[in-house]
């Protein structure tokens, strides 16, 4: 909603200023500007992007339409999730969480908690480590070593898609600069006609450098900024799951895992000791 409304804020900025400086609108309405600058940085992004990577772009792109699911109601849940699935092996020993990670859509503990089973490299992080747990023989350390790779390796396959975006962010003032010099060669073309046609073939020609600058600086570079401040979003999310394992790893009780994995989600939507305790409280964990 807020991406909306700042693209919306931006638009009211430029062109509002310009119309109470007395400029008219219709001059900035140049579809085959936009074509010439968007064609070549579509044209520019398939040339530079992997298949998988594009999808990457696309599904980032969607992300940021959506906003920022990683709220206190998520952290607070996945809490919960972690302390019914400690507890179940505390009290019924480590074997008994295999049914719960083989297969956790069926599993009672991971079935209250729709969204972790909707966030797949997520639940694979979680269930996939809880196997290697399950085998024993691990120190906590190597179990901590092999989360930080698992993490850094999610990030930097993520990363690609924002830096992308970026870089065609970086190219749209000269790709307008294309479209404006492809309008001055039009201009020339018409120069010995009157001076007014002339002025007007010079600010088509201009507003193709208006167009591309207004597209990177407005709306596609904060767009690659945004990818990134989600992307690192997700990863506190899964940080706030490697603190759980890695202090239930160690022996920890249920409730210190909890703490464990409370204390590394970011200020804003950190959920309180006594909004967490309400919530285990609560849970009933099942086999």
């Amino acid at each position: 909603m807020f991406v909306i409304i700042g693209a919306v804020v931006v638009l009211v900025g430029v062109v509002g200023g310009f119309m109470i400086e007395g400029g008219p609108v219709a001059v900035l309405i140049q579809p085959v500007e936009l074509m010439i600058i968007m064609g070549a940085a579509v044209g520019s992004l398939l040339v530079m992007s992997p298949l998988a990577v594009l999808k990457g772009i696309i599904g980032n792109v969607l992300k940021v339409l959506k906003g920022d699911p990683y709220s206190k109601e998520r952290y607070v849940d996945l809490l919960k999730t972690l302390f019914e699935l400690f507890t179940v092996a505390k009290r019924d020993g480590l074997i008994a969480l295999e049914p719960h990670v083989m297969d956790p859509e069926k599993s009672a503990v991971f079935s209250k908690n729709e969204f972790l089973l909707h966030q797949h490299h997520a639940l694979f992080f979680l269930c996939d480590t809880m196997k290697l747990l399950l085998g024993g023989g691990v120190p906590p350390y190597d179990v901590e070593a092999l989360l930080d790779a698992d993490i850094e390796s999610h990030h930097a396959e993520g990363a690609s898609a924002p830096a992308l975006i970026q870089k065609i962010g970086d190219a749209l003032p000269g790709l307008g600069i294309v479209a404006a010099v492809l309008g001055i060669i039009i201009t020339m073309g018409a120069i010995s006609g009157p001076p007014e046609e002339v002025g007007h073939h010079v600010a088509v020609a201009l507003v193709g450098t208006f167009v591309g600058i207004l597209l990177s600086y407005g709306f596609v570079q904060p767009v690659a900024t945004h990818i990134e401040l989600l992307q690192a979003s997700e990863a506190r999310y899964f940080e706030c799951m490697k603190a759980g394992i890695v202090a239930y790893a160690k022996g920890n009780a249920p409730i210190i895992v909890v703490e464990f994995a409370r204390r590394v989600i970011y200020h804003s939507v950190r959920p309180s000791f006594a909004e967490v305790e309400a919530a285990v409280r609560s849970a009933k964990p099942q086999q």
